[in-house]
């Protein structure tokens, strides 16, 4: 694929962003700043809700606004309020992507920090307009301090389910019947009051169904919920990740689902007010905590977080999003570790640089599909701020190795978050493990293909691993031509 120009003001700064970035810290250029770069920016979320094949961008503002970008390839573009998304009024802090109709557009459900204010459900009329169905449907979460919405199936119907979380309150479970959600588990298991920021579903005992990571604030300890089907039951204590003994001013705030050392199992990284945690998924239902011997246990105030292979050389790296100051006064401290073939990271983000810039939310997406993934922040503090969004640079070749896997259910709708795709080489090889995304960190989601660098891989087989009531199923796609994909998406159904 032909790479495209940059606009002339994104050329200048990428050149001067290219010329200042010391050796070691990868390339990106700052797109279209002109347009993003706006105070009280706090949830960024990316989605192609108008079907046409590229990603666009939601974002929510702390003046209740929800600006939707639609991406004209690679250029965005505010769609306007004439969509029926608010252009005032409370402030959503997180705003998630979801097909909770089942009729092939993706919904977008806006969840309020306010308590006083309800949450909005967005339902898409085909890409054309929005209108807000909460109360129709049963999801305007009153009394709620919103900090991260799942779209997921827990209890493998076909259709996707809602988890709430809840900063002041008690997290909330969502069952969908034909479009109309009704409570489940209410006050037992993880809808508890944990001041829960962070939630991650992954099948982590590998019996066929989700179970759920909560990070929590305010010195609550982490928390597992073992999915049974009729009940969830917490296993942090027994699997030793509850990370008890935080002080009032400590907790988790996020999650990030990933595998980092390619071994084929998902290792789970949160980002913590205190040191950061990476627990290494063993594959056998436990988890050691490696944080420290690979050099990503900062003690900060970490926010958001996010894996993405930023250079392609088949390992994913690790943004995370953290600050420092008083309130009001926060400046960045954010950080972006490469990851050194699975053994290590190495912290390539230098303090005050171009990319030192968010706040909270952060995500990877190849906006501009030429193969690389773009970097995606915001930044909702202080006067000056922004969603900021980050061309990668990297040469066209170093880019078009890699492939991009859409995971969606028989009738071609995206339903199955929590999947898990593997890529194998020459003698089945694996060559990496990701997960559609759940959703997991603070203000960020998104319904995005799995993205894997592929470095020197020209034919590889795809296996696809779905949740189901009588276990896991896997889906293989087997002499996929990389090359053929560049600028592509690859799209699995489920049984097809």
């Amino acid at each position: 694929m032909t790479r495209r120009f940059l606009p002339a003001t994104a050329a200048v700064c990428a050149l001067l962003l290219v010329a200042a970035a010391p050796v070691g810290e990868p390339a990106f250029a700052p797109v279209q700043p002109e347009l993003l770069a706006m105070p009280g920016s706090l949830s960024n979320a990316w989605a192609d809700f108008d079907n046409d094949g590229d990603l666009d961008m939601a974002v929510s503002l702390k003046s209740g606004e929800i600006r939707l970008y639609r991406n004209e390839r690679g250029v965005l573009a505010s769609a306007g309020a004439g969509l029926g998304l608010p252009t005032s009024g409370g402030e959503f802090r997180a705003i998630s992507w979801g097909d909770y109709d089942g009729d092939g557009w993706l919904d977008l459900l806006a969840g309020s920090s306010l308590p006083e204010k309800p949450t909005a459900v967005f339902r898409n009329q085909a890409g054309k307009s929005f209108v807000n169905v909460a109360d129709g449907i049963g999801l305007t979460l009153m009394g709620r301090a919103s900090r991260q919405n799942n779209w997921v199936d827990y209890d493998n119907d076909g259709d996707v389910d809602l988890f709430a979380t809840d900063r002041v309150g008690p997290n909330k479970l969502y069952r969908n019947d034909g479009g109309k959600f009704s409570q489940v588990f209410a006050d037992a298991g993880p809808t508890g009051a944990r001041s829960t920021v962070g939630a991650c579903w992954l099948d982590y005992d590998k019996d066929g169904d989700l179970d759920l990571f909560l990070a929590n604030q305010s010195g609550k300890t982490d928390s597992l919920w073992r999915n049974d089907g009729t009940a969830f039951v917490d296993v942090a204590p027994q699997l030793g990740m509850e990370n008890a003994g935080r002080k009032s001013n400590q907790g988790g705030v996020g999650c990030a689902v990933g595998d980092y050392d390619n071994d084929g199992n998902l290792d789970l990284f949160v980002p913590n007010y205190g040191r950061n945690t990476l627990w290494r998924g063993s594959g056998d239902g436990r988890f050691a905590n490696t944080a420290a011997a690979v050099g990503v246990d900062l003690d900060n105030e970490a926010v958001g977080a996010a894996w993405g292979d930023y250079d392609n050389d088949g390992f994913p790296d690790l943004s995370v999003m953290s600050y420092a100051g008083p309130p009001g006064q926060q400046v960045p401290r954010n950080s972006l570790f490469h990851n050194e073939g699975g053994k290590g990271f190495r912290k390539v983000l230098i303090q005050g640089g171009p990319l030192d810039v968010g706040d909270h939310g952060v995500a990877w997406a190849d906006f501009d599909r030429d193969g690389d993934v773009d970097l995606s922040v915001t930044k909702g503090y202080t006067a000056v701020g922004g969603h900021y969004l980050f061309r990668n640079l990297l040469p066209a070749g170093q880019a078009r190795q890699s492939l991009q896997v859409s995971v969606l259910d028989a009738k071609g709708r995206y339903t199955q978050a929590g999947a898990e795709v593997r890529v194998y080489g020459a003698g089945g090889k694996l060559l990496g493990t990701g997960q559609v995304s759940t959703g997991g960190g603070y203000g960020s989601q998104g319904a995005t293909p799995v993205h894997f660098g592929l470095p020197g891989a020209r034919q590889v087989t795809v296996e696809v691993t779905f949740m189901s009531a009588t276990g896991r199923k896997v889906q293989r796609v087997a002499r996929v031509d990389v090359a053929a994909y560049a600028g592509k998406v690859l799209v699995i159904r489920r049984g097809v």
